[in-house]
């Protein structure tokens, strides 16, 4: 039995019969792009008819809320709570991860019969089981990092192995996430279908037939926040991006029709943050990173023909925490006797939506990224410095009113006041080693990301996401990896790197196992990426960095430091290092 059938049995959660009559579920979420870039939300300088369509079909929530970053947004989606309760604090370097005591939408809806598959950005973690196929999925296509350097054939993994992407990778993970929708249909099994899009966030890459409709012509749209401070080749990039995910939208919506399961499928979309860059967001103060309106607002839009009315329009705030109860009382998959969720189903809403004015409770949603934290009502925003807006007077949170409520400030500060108190002491305590050679993967992937360097050694960018090390000049330098192996046993390692010079002699250990292994081959190569670069990026650039396998080593069961040396370094460096794959034997 796999763990997580474990937990849930362990939880009481009561899977549903194979077979059984359940809707599809499939979940669009986009990364980095701002409520604002949809022609459905009024830019006119964008066209998304396939996105656009899903409001016109089905529901759409004037005010729904998500984090200002990405990694907590998606794991407050896939666990129902906010993301200071799942250990989750960071984008990167481990921070990123949801601690293994939460239940996953993806473990509930495998529990009850669907065939899960994920397909895209995944950014909760990468070893298993923080990876994707430990967290309820079956299936996983994609990247498990928070950026990715280089979108055009990229190296990917499926299901933890090191694979080759094709074509660009949006297109990439559609293909994929059709495919299996395909096979589950062909199988009689209803499916979860999740499709974590990595754009447009940088680098900003697009195939040219989107990039040509943006790149002279005039644009109307402008931030009213920031006159004069719009990138062009940054903002024309990114709609052309937003664009191109629309088109993708297409391809899967089509397919649905062509398995003829359009009526059988519940289909959402939203955003994951505010847009990260300055461009036209609704006339909203803030964007990605902010805990201001324009940081944490995102369409979202459902469908579900023949169940959810064509059009409807929920103004009642909402949260990404509530997509989880919402998405299990639509599909009758049950939640009961597990953690308590922050969120709550928003049935009651998409059924009967005139009929909840006056019933629906008043709501107060905390936003948050690290010590940021704004307070939401359905009329008003307290933000981080305790400055209080109308945000039906006042979209753009232009004029504090904090003195004419003292209430309401009273309220809000409280419900900060509490959040801080029952979570900040502890929000950046991380003592969760990387977990590695697990039993219930065949597969460790050990990253540079998640490494940390000793010496002269640099990481080739600050974000350390898709980054790699470089510097290696000293064999008093090391990279080390704060790990502990889940099971004992023989494992086979592979080493991605880049050299200008072979002969390097080095050596992996772990405790008192010890491998010892020599850079046989140059491997001068350029860094890449930029070459597809519509608008300079900030991130590291990446390599096509030679995998070799450098030999077997023994490790035990339990804690230490993974380390890796140079013994010998007869150049001027020892080698570029962007990651070590463990297979277990």
């Amino acid at each position: 039995m796999n763990g997580t059938l474990f937990l849930i049995m362990l939880l009481g959660i009561a899977a549903a019969p194979a077979g059984a009559d359940l809707p599809n579920i499939l979940v669009f979420l986009s990364d980095d792009q701002g409520w604002g870039d949809l022609s459905s939300t009024g830019n006119t300088d964008i066209r998304t008819p396939h996105i656009d369509s899903l409001k016109r079909a089905g529901a759409s929530f004037d005010r729904f809320f998500v984090c200002p970053v990405c990694s907590p947004t998606r794991a407050e989606f896939l666990t129902g709570r906010h993301h200071a309760r799942s250990g989750v604090y960071s984008t990167s370097a481990g921070g990123e991860r949801m601690n293994l005591d939460e239940v996953t939408m993806a473990d509930m809806f495998k529990a009850a019969g669907y065939a899960t598959g994920a397909f895209g950005k995944w950014h909760n973690g990468m070893q298993y089981p923080y990876h994707p196929n430990g967290r309820g999925f079956e299936e996983f296509y994609g990247f498990c990092s928070g950026h990715w350097g280089n979108y055009y054939s990229p190296m990917l993994e499926r299901n933890g192995r090191i694979v080759k992407g094709k074509g660009f990778c949006i297109d990439d993970f559609t293909g994929r996430a059709m495919a299996f929708m395909e096979e589950a249909v062909k199988a009689g099994k209803p499916f979860f279908a999740y499709v974590p899009y990595n754009t447009p966030h940088s680098p900003m890459q697009v195939p040219d037939r989107f990039w040509q409709r943006f790149v002279d012509r005039p644009l109307k749209m402008i931030n009213q926040q920031a006159p004069g401070r719009e990138v062009q080749t940054h903002k024309r990039s990114a709609l052309a991006m937003c664009e191109n995910l629309d088109w993708n939208v297409g391809r899967v919506l089509g397919k649905l029709d062509e398995l003829g399961e359009t009526r059988e499928t519940i289909v959402v979309w939203f955003h994951d943050n505010g847009p990260n860059g300055v461009r036209w967001n609704g006339g909203m103060r803030g964007r990605k990173g902010s805990a201001d309106e324009g940081g944490v607002r995102s369409p979202l839009y459902l469908r579900w023909p023949g169940r959810i009315k064509a059009g409807t329009v929920v103004p009642q705030i909402a949260s990404v925490r509530d997509l989880l109860p919402t998405l299990c009382d639509l599909a009758g998959v049950p939640t009961t006797n597990r953690k308590p969720l922050d969120g709550v189903s928003l049935k009651q809403l998409l059924e009967k939506p005139g009929s909840t004015a006056d019933s629906w409770p008043e709501r107060v949603l905390i936003n948050q990224w690290k010590n940021k934290i704004s307070v939401r009502n359905q009329r008003f925003r307290l933000d981080d410095k305790a400055r209080l807006y109308d945000l039906v007077a006042d979209p753009g949170q232009k004029t504090n009113v904090a003195a004419r409520h003292p209430k309401v400030v009273e309220e809000l500060g409280m419900a900060a006041a509490r959040h801080r108190e029952e979570f900040m002491p502890t929000y950046f305590e991380d003592k969760r080693p990387f977990v590695i050679a697990h039993p219930g993967s065949r597969y460790t992937q050990l990253p540079a990301r998640d490494a940390k360097s000793h010496g002269g050694i640099k990481r080739s960018n600050r974000f350390p996401n898709c980054s790699y090390f470089r510097n290696w000049s000293s064999t008093e330098d090391r990279i080390t990896f704060g790990a502990e192996v889940a099971a004992s046993g023989i494992y086979e390692v592979v080493l991605y790197y880049a050299a200008t010079e072979a002969g390097a002699k080095c050596e992996l250990s772990f405790n008192d196992a010890t491998l010892k292994f020599q850079i046989a081959e140059a491997h001068d190569v350029p860094e890449l990426g930029g070459e597809h670069d519509l608008h300079p990026r900030m991130e590291s650039y990446v390599k096509n960095f030679k995998a070799v396998t450098i030999g077997k080593i023994v490790l035990e069961k339990g804690k230490g430091e993974l380390t890796l040396r140079a013994t010998e370094i007869p150049g001027a460096e020892a080698m570029e290092f962007r990651l070590l794959t463990l297979k277990r034997m």
